[in-house]
């Protein structure tokens, strides 16, 4: 699967993708987003309290596309203004094949320069069927909102802004993904008895927990993530739409992967 050419990002596609870059990351931002929104980040910088910045943005959030608004619309426009980047996200959380897991996958297609390469069924190329079928996906999934990938954007700059005040010294997370079938992805490097390089979809589930990993597959994978590769994290808003699952939406290429050993 090639990478785009062309994205939204201070860095080239293949750059980011590529696991030299996961080993040694350097910071990603979306061009523009923080210059177009800098009252939000200003405003942000100067509270303390993480839920009160939570609350800022999705203040923000509400007016700047006016979600706000949408129970005095006609039935069109409020099924628009009410799908908001909230429900993308908990699309995402019942299923990553869904009509709103793909808008997220072309957000990262379109901003980062990664293509996916599974959506429903393996992606081989832009002229697949598969990829196709994706394409019809985003389209119905973002007729649904309002300037979904705006608001994509900025979620992801402030996850980053986030995550700057969490991890001010950390570059890299160690953080665990559970899969039924490893020999699904593509294996870029043998590195070890337990190690591999594997090539992850363009955007993938991962979890802080490490038990949590194991309901998810027979084979748990450890990967040191890097931050600036962290799309969303599940206590990242307040009453948070992933409660409990430690869920980390993680933006994807090029991976070492380790297999954990079961202790039971």
């Amino acid at each position: 699967m090639h990478n785009g050419s062309f994205n939204n990002c201070n860095l080239p596609p293949w750059v980011i993708a590529s696991h030299h870059f996961n080993e040694n990351p350097q910071p990603l931002e979306i061009q523009g987003v923080k210059d177009g929104n800098r009252f939000l980040f200003d405003r942000l910088a100067s509270i303390d309290n993480q839920e009160e910045r939570a609350v800022v943005f999705n203040d923000f959030m509400s007016v700047k596309f006016q979600l706000h608004h949408w129970q005095g619309q006609t039935d069109t426009a409020r099924k628009s203004l009410k799908n908001s980047y909230l429900r993308f996200l908990r699309g995402w959380m019942m299923d990553s094949n869904s009509i709103e897991g793909a808008v997220l996958k072309r957000w990262v297609e379109s901003r980062i320069g990664i293509m996916p390469n599974f959506h429903k069924s393996r992606i081989t190329g832009i002229q697949s069927d598969a990829y196709f079928d994706f394409s019809v996906d985003v389209m119905k999934g973002s007729a649904r909102t309002n300037a979904i990938q705006s608001q994509l954007d900025i979620l992801y700059e402030y996850c980053q802004f986030e995550l700057s005040r969490r991890y001010p010294d950390t570059k890299l997370i160690a953080l665990y993904r559970g899969t039924n079938d490893a020999s699904e992805h593509d294996i870029i490097q043998q590195t070890g008895k337990r190690e591999q390089i594997v090539r992850l979809n363009n955007l993938v589930s991962f979890t802080s927990d490490e038990e949590r990993a194991w309901e998810f597959g027979s084979t748990v994978w450890k990967v040191s993530v890097p931050l600036c590769k962290v799309f969303f994290y599940n206590d990242l808003l307040p009453g948070s739409i992933m409660k409990g699952e430690g869920e980390y939406l993680v933006i994807g290429g090029e991976y070492r992967v380790r297999n954990v050993m079961c202790t039971v």
